[in-house]
């Protein structure tokens, strides 16, 4: 594999964008038809309930909240930041879905024993138990949590630290593994990398391999002048904004 050579003025921007928790990032508050009044419980860091505005939220402050909800064990809270922020500006159905998910009788337990699996036996084990929990909690959402739920307890965390996995950072892999196979000879590489970096329902061993070949490619980019040590969470998003 070709060592990855990253574009430096905007890897520069990302690098501030992480340093400053990504101020610039804007979170649409959940809004549709189905107004966030129904919805609980709302952190305060998501701002007044009903209203159709962006809400600034930053990664430093998905971390502070998941961190604080963890803290008080409320386990329903813990993944309302990270769900609400991942919406972004595509609001459709996210009240509704939302909703769901909070009145699902699983809500509670599944993030207590993610935390629990996380904390005693990593990433992995945590992403197992959150797999198929709660209905519409899909992994591009859950991982979310369990990225910032990583850092929260990062101390306490054995081995690789969660990595956000969604269809646009799929997409990025993807991308990638095309030339590479295609490089290296393998039969069918373009068929081999839809199926290895799908678009969605990826299984927990899939995510083992995102997070170790994340880890590494993360160390082999720290060889650049311009890519700091140990961070692979800057490498997922550079994949995610297609750096």
């Amino acid at each position: 594999m070709p060592p990855y050579r990253p574009r430096t003025g905007r890897t520069r921007a990302i690098r501030r964008c992480v340093r400053s928790g990504c101020p610039a990032s804007r979170a649409r508050r959940e809004s549709s038809d189905k107004p966030q009044a129904g919805i609980g419980p709302w952190p305060e860091v998501l701002g007044a309930r009903g209203s159709t505005t962006a809400q600034p939220v930053s990664r430093a402050q998905v971390r502070e909240a998941v961190g604080s909800a963890l803290d008080g064990e409320r386990w329903e809270e813990a993944p309302v930041v990270p769900y609400v922020r991942g919406r972004g500006k595509r609001p459709w159905r996210g009240p509704a879905v939302l909703a769901g998910i909070l009145a699902h009788p699983g809500t509670g337990a599944a993030p207590a024993g993610a935390v629990q699996a996380l904390t005693s036996e990593g990433a992995v084990a945590a992403y197992r138990r959150l797999d198929g929990a709660v209905p519409g909690l899909g992994p591009a959402f859950f991982t979310k949590f369990l990225h910032f739920a990583g850092l929260a307890r990062a101390d306490a965390v054995p081995g690789p630290l969660p990595l956000i996995l969604d269809s646009r950072v799929a997409a990025a892999l993807r991308a990638l593994a095309v030339p590479v196979g295609l490089a290296a000879g393998v039969p069918g590489a373009a068929a081999a990398a839809r199926w290895t970096w799908s678009a969605g329902g990826w299984t927990p061993h899939r995510y083992r391999v995102y997070l170790e070949w994340m880890h590494a490619a993360a160390q082999l980019a720290a060889t650049c002048p311009a890519w700091p040590d140990d961070r692979p969470d800057l490498l997922e998003l550079a994949l995610f904004r297609g750096v």
